[in-house]
């Protein structure tokens, strides 16, 4: 049987214990508060973001008369960017078009019969790009492009949406040339249909995720430069 000395010590135990059962879940309460805080911010941010992207990305317009470049690349996913650019290659509004991301098998004829483009104009003037699997291999096919023609100024046409995240890549690679964007606009969104179509809320929404992780991507390779750069420097200053 438990002793009245016994009986007390546990009995003055208890408030301690309940004590530090409260602190417990204040700090746990507090800890929730701060994570829901966290994620509504987080939420109101991509929101915020995406509302400025989509309507950024509905209001943009194909130029009528565009200035003239030294060249024209245009990034595949669809007739309507390949039909614009070879417009554009036609009317003189760029010396050489680079076709970027075009599928390993297709042959130049095939793609110029594709295209209904003018053979002669195909054959002077078109390079083909079959290496670019994605947009950021669009931009490094394109950089190795426009450096060995030594090009100043591009005119870049792929579609409204892409233009964001295409003009995030290929600036980065792109050292020295001004690039002149030219969207292609399959339909028009400029008055906030987008809202009210889940095709192009779906489109938009992906594209936004991908420019947000395109704008990622950059931050954590700077950083690591910076890094690399360091070590090397710490390495150098040992030896």
């Amino acid at each position: 049987m438990m002793n009245a000395r016994e009986s007390t010590g546990t009995a003055g135990q208890m408030p301690v214990v309940r004590s530090r059962v409260r602190t417990g879940l204040g700090r746990l309460r507090t800890a929730l508060r701060l994570a829901s805080l966290c994620l509504l911010l987080l939420v109101a941010l991509f929101a915020g973001g995406f509302g400025w992207f989509a309507s950024k990305v509905s209001h943009m317009t194909t130029p009528a008369n565009p200035a003239k470049a030294d060249a024209i690349i245009v990034l595949t996913g669809g007739q309507a960017r390949l039909d614009a650019a070879l417009d554009l290659l036609a009317s003189g509004k760029g010396e050489r078009l680079l076709i970027s991301g075009v599928h390993p098998s297709a042959s130049r004829r095939q793609l110029q019969a594709a295209t209904g483009g003018d053979k002669a104009l195909f054959s002077c003037c078109v390079d083909i790009d079959r290496a670019a699997l994605d947009t950021i291999g669009n931009a490094e096919e394109s950089a190795k492009w426009v450096e060995s023609h030594a090009y100043g100024s591009v005119i870049l046409v792929t579609n409204n949406y892409h233009m964001p995240r295409s003009l995030l890549e290929m600036g980065r690679l792109l050292h020295g040339a001004r690039l002149e964007p030219y969207p292609v606009v399959n339909t028009n969104l400029d008055n906030g249909d987008w809202l009210t179509k889940p095709e192009a809320l779906r489109v938009l929404l992906t594209e936004y995720s991908k420019y947000l992780l395109a704008l990622a991507r950059g931050v954590v390779s700077v950083r690591q430069t910076a890094d690399s750069v360091a070590l090397a420097e710490v390495s150098t200053a040992k030896d």
